[in-house]
Parts: C-alpha cells; structure tokens; sequence
C-alpha cells in the first residue's frame, strides 16, 4: 500500500480477544499504519505487538466507557480516521451505548469504512482501492423532500 491510513481499532470486551487475533494476523498490514485504538484494546495490541517484535505507531484513547468512542467519533468527524475496526459484542448490553452508536453513526455520515466483524474487516483491508489514486469516495448525499 503506497499511503499510510489512520485505522481505529475498538473492541468490546468479549470481543477483545478476536480484535488481538485479528490484528496480529494482519500486522504486516496493519504496522506501516497508525493505529487509534480504545485504552484496554490498544494495550493489549500492544503487547501483542510487542511480544512478537512488532513494533507499531498507535494513539491510545480512554477506554470506551470512559469516552475513547467519543474521542474516536470526534476524531472521524474532523476526518482524521481513515478506516474503522470495531468488533461490537451484540450479545450484551455496554453501559456506553449511546457512545457506541454516536461512533458507528459518524462513520456512516462521514463516510468512513467501518467493520464490525472480521470478514468484513478482512474485505476492507484487501480492497485494491486503497492503492487506486484515481479512485475518490463521493460524498453522502442527503436530500431533504418536501412532503407536502
């Protein structure tokens, strides 16, 4: 890949041993990129990393529920987030949900690429648009009808 991405990496925490797994499979990918991750996630890609040797460029936000999808959301809004990786637990209820729809909802309207299982993770970072220069996302158009 010719262009160095900003990628977020968020996982809940029945999730955070996929997300690792996830991301030592795909460090070649992964390394020459900087990382904004979650607190507790990013630490543990970052032992990950470590224990293999990996060395990685990553920003380590708050927590989740202590405002790091908050501080990711901000992030996409300001269009500082190329590609977004958040493997949600749909299983249970987060005590941050609110932050977590904020983040998954700023993504669609800023038009960022989020996965939120490994398959599509999978796709997004194999897609040969990364590398296509003449290749130029269109921006969400929102029209507003008159209804009456």
């Amino acid at each position: 890949m010719n262009k160095r991405l900003t990628i977020a990496l968020v996982a809940h925490d029945n999730r955070k041993a996929d997300m690792v797994e996830w991301a030592v499979h795909n460090a070649e990918f992964l390394s020459p990129h900087h990382l904004v991750c979650t607190g507790t996630t990013g630490g543990l890609i970052l032992n990950a990393f470590e224990e293999r040797g990996i060395s990685v460029d990553m920003t380590r936000m708050n927590s989740g529920p202590l405002g790091g999808d908050a501080e990711i959301a901000a992030m996409v809004v300001r269009k500082e987030v190329d590609l977004a990786i958040f493997l949600i637990d749909d299983l249970n209820a987060q005590p941050h949900e609110a932050d977590i729809q904020m983040l998954l909802r700023q993504c669609r309207v800023h038009n960022v690429p989020i996965a939120c299982n490994r398959y599509s993770a999978d796709l997004m970072l194999t897609s040969t648009l990364w590398d296509d220069d003449s290749y130029i996302p269109m921006e969400p158009k929102y029209v507003y009808f008159n209804r009456n």
